[in-house]
């Protein structure tokens, strides 16, 4: 039995949870090379077989958890009234939490919540503009604001320590989604 994949697996695993020891505590500039690998217990030499840079272990953090379209589940139109699939996404935060907390902080990377709208909107033009027909230039402002708004909510309630039960929280989206802030504002 050849465990040449697995050591090197959990090498490479070993040296990313130093890295995010780190970087939870501190921006990315401010870590080392040097930090990581004395955190892990390996030399400078083994973390570049496995990345390019600091930088390059934070993009692979983020890869591994930007779903694919395929790993979305699919929109399903059941009537003329579905909003965005809340639920969906709340599932996709709270699997990985743990990341998502800090990249999506104030100190976390500014690019994940890019790369985080980018990965859903395709799935969401799928299961929405087809059925809809709507302008695809107008639509694709429609869910900028939409996936902004979701994760920042999200982002807040995390930073908050959940204070809010997350059914409650998904209801409070659907509310702000279907009738507006200012409705909501002015019950």
């Amino acid at each position: 039995m050849n465990k040449q994949p697995e050591l090197r697996a959990q090498t490479k695993q070993n040296l990313i949870d130093a890295f995010w020891s780190l970087y939870c505590e501190k921006r990315i500039e401010k870590i080392t090379v040097k930090e990581i690998t004395q955190k892990a217990g390996y030399n400078r030499g083994t973390f570049y077989e496995y990345f390019i840079d600091i930088y390059d272990v934070l993009d692979q953090i983020e890869e591994s958890l930007i779903p694919t379209l395929e790993e979305l589940p699919p929109i399903i139109m059941a009537d003329e009234n579905i909003g965005m699939p809340l639920d969906m996404f709340m599932k996709l935060y709270e699997q990985n939490s743990k990341y998502y907390s800090v990249l999506l902080s104030d100190n976390g990377d500014p690019a994940f919540a890019s790369k985080l709208k980018n990965s859903t909107k395709p799935i969401l033009k799928l299961g929405f503009s087809e059925k809809h027909g709507l302008n695809p230039i107008e639509f694709d402002f429609v869910l900028e604001y939409v996936l902004s708004g979701m994760i920042g909510i999200m982002s807040y309630w995390f930073n908050q320590d959940k204070i809010l039960p997350a059914k409650d929280l998904i209801v409070l989206m659907h509310n702000l989604m279907e009738n507006g802030v200012i409705k909501h504002l002015s019950k």
